[in-house]
């Protein structure tokens, strides 16, 4: 089996809190079906934009197979710095994969459509979609 890291959050991502004992459940359960061989799991700092620890666990890949974030949503939300740590990950021949969205980042073109939904998400978080579907129900 592959070794991999799992890393989630001690605070709310992208509107969303869900308690680091379910993210770790989810990330054991995802590396259970993918024959993977789960290393417990990094929380990162609680302060506000901080990916200090993705940062320490994308130096320290070496002896890993990868990664298992909880969710695409916990990278770091500046478009050039989530774009620097997944080409650092792609240069290493590493893999990051997000447990909820069953997706995973081994090539350009997977990174490039990560980017996509992290636009999608962001322009729908602006636009406050569900306040808009409220009104029309």
């Amino acid at each position: 089996m592959k070794n991999v890291r799992g890393y989630n959050f001690s605070r709310p991502f992208m509107g969303e809190r869900v308690p680091q004992h379910v993210q770790n459940i989810v990330i054991k359960d995802f590396c259970t079906k993918n024959n993977l061989n789960f290393l417990l799991s990094a929380t990162e700092y609680s302060m506000n934009n901080s990916s200090y620890i993705l940062s320490e666990l994308i130096n320290d890949l070496d002896n890993m197979h990868g990664i298992v974030a909880y969710s695409i949503f916990q990278l770091p939300e500046e478009n050039k710095k989530r774009k620097e740590f997944l080409r650092k990950i792609l240069k290493k021949k590493k893999i990051i994969f997000f447990a909820c969205e069953n997706l995973k980042v081994t090539n350009n073109i997977e990174m490039k459509a990560i980017d996509t939904l992290w636009k999608i998400r962001k322009t729908m978080q602006k636009s406050k979609v569900n306040e808009i579907y409220k009104t029309i129900k």
